[in-house]
């Protein structure tokens, strides 16, 4: 009997692991009988009609990869959902080569390019879905992280320490700024792991836009507190989605932000990292106050790192899954592990019917993980503020008065 075949695609940024799925799923498909295809560079050729982008793998091509970081495919934003024709031109060539299942790995954007797909497709074309993403922003449920988010948690972590480690020694205030568009997994999971001085993530705010004097004074805040300890150096840990919470009306810098195919402001031209630490520099300068801060963004140094254990196991219970659910005659899903079990989620139970686009789990702030986080910050709180001995401790290192730093914490809602 003539099989049907599979081909695999990678959208959006890297993340560690996209090689072990590639690895598990065409292994598992060419098992059961069928032929597989990689489509080299996301969807950016294949949405335009080119099929050079269409090439057969082996198991010898993928039996060790899923070793290594990157994606010996590639990956791309190309966005097919935004012309009929190129959502057209994806299945029409899929057809061509008698390719009758599709399997997508990506993040939010990517599933509901998925997603796209299969409606287009009317059947002639089943669709399953990986969740790849180091933001963790996918909507799993239970613990479980998605793919790649547990290889960066650990690399970020190790940064981190060498960070505060350089802080202590050269007397120095760190601004990391972790990647994380829509969620704060990643800087909230660098931050507890490290045990940095402050983390700051969007979902503190809720659905509130804030002026971004709050978190300059919430790091302020950190900052004199440790001096008020004899500490003059720490780190502090920002996910870089806390540049979509802010009023635009306070960072004219955010106005004209370039975005990418899908919409999403491009956080590497904005340099969110360097907008905060300039506002710092410059707050401290106003209190009279001498440090060192300097920014470091950290995203590109996680993406293509090879995968840690736990992921070479994940993404190889996922691409055999991936390929089961597809192989079985399903279709419309995304595959995910909850508990000791491999579960299909249908893409209309977490994709909005009417935007297209993919809830998001974002950091419940309410848990136990959050909570503890917060305990051991060094950040000010409401009850600092009532506390006259430790602003007067603040205000010594400072040319303010004790009750002017009240004011001031105050005023730009700092300490909660």
């Amino acid at each position: 009997m003539n099989k049907k075949a599979f081909a695999v695609v990678v959208g959006g940024g890297p993340a560690p692991g996209i090689n072990g799925v590639i690895s598990a799923a065409t292994i598992e498909a060419i098992n059961r009988g069928h032929r597989v295809y990689g489509i080299m560079n996301g969807f950016s050729q294949i949405m335009l009609g080119d099929d050079s982008c269409l090439h057969e793998l082996s198991i010898r091509d993928v039996s060790r990869i899923h070793l290594e970081g990157g994606s010996i495919l590639n990956t791309s934003r190309a966005n097919p959902t935004k012309d009929e024709k190129h959502l057209q031109n994806v299945v029409r060539l899929l057809e061509a080569k008698d390719i009758a299942h599709l399997v997508s790995i990506g993040g939010d954007d990517t599933v509901s390019t998925a997603r796209a797909i299969n409606r287009a497709a009317q059947g002639r074309v089943a669709v399953g879905h990986v969740p790849k993403t180091i933001d963790n922003d996918l909507p799993i449920p239970g613990m479980y992280s998605t793919f790649g988010f547990q290889t960066a948690r650990e690399a970020g972590t190790e940064i981190a320490e060498t960070l505060m480690l350089d802080g202590k020694t050269t007397g120095r205030w760190y601004i990391m700024v972790a990647m994380g568009r829509k969620a704060g997994h990643l800087a909230l999971g660098i931050g507890i792991s490290a045990a940095a001085t402050l983390t700051i993530i969007p979902e503190e705010f809720g659905e509130k836009k804030v002026s971004i004097n709050r978190i300059v004074d919430t790091i302020v805040g950190s900052i004199l507190k440790r001096l008020a300890r004899g500490q003059n150096h720490g780190l502090v840990v920002l996910a870089e989605g806390l540049a979509e919470c802010l009023e635009v009306s306070s960072v004219p810098e955010l106005q004209d932000a370039e975005r990418d195919p899908h919409g999403n402001i491009r956080f590497a031209e904005v340099d969110f990292g360097s907008m905060v630490k300039k506002r710092v520099r410059s707050r401290l300068e106003e209190l009279g106050v001498k440090l060192i801060v300097v920014e470091k963004n950290v995203g590109y140094e996680l993406r293509c790192r090879r995968p840690n254990t736990f992921d070479r196991e994940y993404t190889r219970e996922l691409g055999y899954g991936i390929v089961d659910f597809l192989a079985s005659g399903n279709s419309g899903a995304m595959i995910s592990r909850q508990g000791g079990e491999l579960v299909a989620m249908p893409f209309e139970e977490f994709i909005d019917a009417a935007s297209g686009r993919s809830q998001i789990r974002t950091v419940d702030t309410g848990s136990i993980t959050y909570r503890v986080a917060r305990k051991y910050m060094i950040r000010l709180s409401e009850e600092d503020l009532r506390d006259d001995s430790l602003l007067e401790q603040m205000a010594a290192c400072t040319k303010r008065s004790a009750a002017d730093l009240r004011q001031m914490f105050i005023e730009s809602e700092a300490a909660i």
